[in-house]
């Protein structure tokens, strides 16, 4: 299975190489819960029975035994990477390989590569150096100039906190809003609809936090994180990606606490374009 996956996202990676044409490139490592590829109503399971010539009641234990009560804050990111480490060595064979195919038809290419959902440091040193023994044996084969870095995403509040030593190991910081928010209010995105309209209604909350970044608490630790981060590697790149790399009142306190790049939603990419524009004139950096 892994094989064909390899041969499938190393494909991938050659188009946004050939596209991106030496612009840099943030790829993020497999993220989702494990239970969102799986099946869920009866002809998708049957279908997969046929397909992989095994019993619908093997496919339905399989789907039951990966069921978590909060999915969100369950068996993902970068746990996923420790406990099948194989899926990490793939990945990161499909982005070399297709950087080393696109190097040699002239292509510049700048890949930053993205551990998610890290917090602890121990976390981090352990698939950073999977990440880097594959990529040092892939270009002792076929050697080239590659200009990579890895990073990671900070959304369990924990990182935050740790940002020093977090800071000392990688090259870039992209601040996941969504699951920092969601981790630090306690509230289950999925379900915090349900019963924010009540806190609306009651002037509890005047703004929805997973649209608009709460700068008291959330931009508290994002504040210090940025701080120890930047004083433990003056070089460090950092970023925001989610909903609220979208939001024009977001994007502008970001700029303040010394954030360089926004990643958003597709459609969210004019506004956040012009908001970024917007909070740079506001500051006095044009540039």
């Amino acid at each position: 299975a892994l094989n064909k996956l390899l041969l499938m996202q190393r494909e991938d990676f050659v188009k946004l190489f050939k596209v991106m044409n030496g612009k840099p490139i943030t790829i993020r490592y497999l993220d989702p819960p494990l239970h969102e590829f799986l099946p869920h109503n009866g002809s998708d399971i049957n279908e997969l029975s046929n397909y992989l010539n095994i019993s619908v009641n093997e496919i339905k234990n399989r789907i039951e035994n990966l069921k978590e009560l909060n999915p969100m804050m369950g068996h993902r990111g970068c746990r996923i990477m420790i406990t099948y480490p194989e899926i990490c060595i793939m990945q990161t064979r499909a982005i070399i390989e297709a950087a080393v195919l696109v190097s040699r038809e002239g292509i510049k290419v700048n890949p930053e590569l993205m551990i998610p959902l890290i917090g602890d440091i121990s976390e981090l040193r352990y698939i950073k150096n999977i990440i880097k023994e594959t990529i040092d044996k892939l270009l002792y084969y076929a050697p080239i100039n590659l200009d990579y870095k890895i990073g990671t995403m900070i959304e369990v509040p924990r990182a935050t906190i740790i940002s020093d030593k977090i800071a000392k190991e990688v090259d870039f910081f992209s601040y996941g809003t969504n699951d920092l928010t969601q981790m630090t209010y306690g509230f289950s995105r999925d379900d915090a609809s349900k019963f924010l309209k009540d806190y609306y209604d009651k002037n509890i909350f005047t703004f929805d936090p997973f649209k608009t970044l709460d700068k008291e608490g959330i931009g508290s630790l994002l504040r210090i994180s940025v701080k120890m981060g930047k004083e433990n590697n003056p070089n460090l790149k950092l970023g925001i990606c989610g909903e609220h790399g979208g939001d024009p009142s977001s994007i502008e306190f970001c700029h303040k606490i010394g954030l360089s790049y926004v990643s958003c939603s597709p459609f969210r990419v004019p506004i956040a374009r012009l908001a970024a524009a917007q909070a740079a004139i506001k500051s006095g950096k044009q540039s």
